[in-house]
C-alpha cells in the first residue's frame, strides 16, 4: 500500500438500489467499482473540479489503471453505505486512492485504485496540472 500522504478522507453516502443487487438481494461484486468511481468523482467535485471541465479546459481525463479489491462482507438491497476516497499518492501522471465501503463500523470492501491522467485527444499519458497535484496533496 502506498504511504499515506493525504490530509483527510472524503465520504459519499450511497443507498443500495435493487438494480445494484443480484437475485438474492446482495450487491453484485462489480457494482462496488461503480460506488468507488462515484466517490472519486464527487471528491473531485467537492474540490471544485468537474470532469467535463477538466476535459474542456485542460484536455485531460482520468482513467483507472489498476484495481486491487478485497471483498470482506456484503452490502444488501436498501442499505445505506458509506464510500470513502483518500489520495495516498500523487505522481506526475497518476493518482492512487485508498477506498473503503462501510456500513456503520463494518468494512465491507477495501481497495487501492490507481488512476492515470491521459490527454483527452491522444489517450496518451499527460502530466497532471500542478494546481491539481497540490490540491490532492494539501486537501485530500
Amino acid at each position: 500500500m502506498p504511504g499515506n500522504m493525504s490530509r483527510k478522507k472524503f465520504f459519499w453516502p450511497v443507498r443500495v438500489y435493487y438494480e445494484d443487487t443480484d437475485a438474492g438481494g446482495v450487491v453484485f461484486y462489480a457494482n462496488y467499482l461503480k460506488f468507488f468511481e462515484r466517490a472519486r468523482t464527487e471528491m473531485l467535485r467537492a474540490m471544485g473540479y468537474e470532469q467535463d471541465q477538466l476535459i474542456a479546459k485542460e484536455g485531460i481525463i482520468f482513467v483507472v489503471r489498476s484495481v486491487q479489491v478485497d471483498y470482506l462482507n456484503s452490502a444488501r438491497f436498501n442499505e445505506l453505505i458509506q464510500v470513502s476516497a483518500e489520495v495516498v499518492q500523487a505522481k506526475k501522471a497518476s493518482v492512487t486512492f485508498e477506498q473503503f465501503i462501510t456500513r456503520g463500523d463494518d468494512v465491507l470492501t477495501k481497495s487501492i485504485i490507481r488512476c492515470a491522467c491521459l490527454d483527452a485527444q491522444t489517450m496518451r499519458p499527460k502530466v497532471i496540472p500542478d494546481y491539481l497535484i497540490e490540491h490532492f496533496k494539501n486537501e485530500y
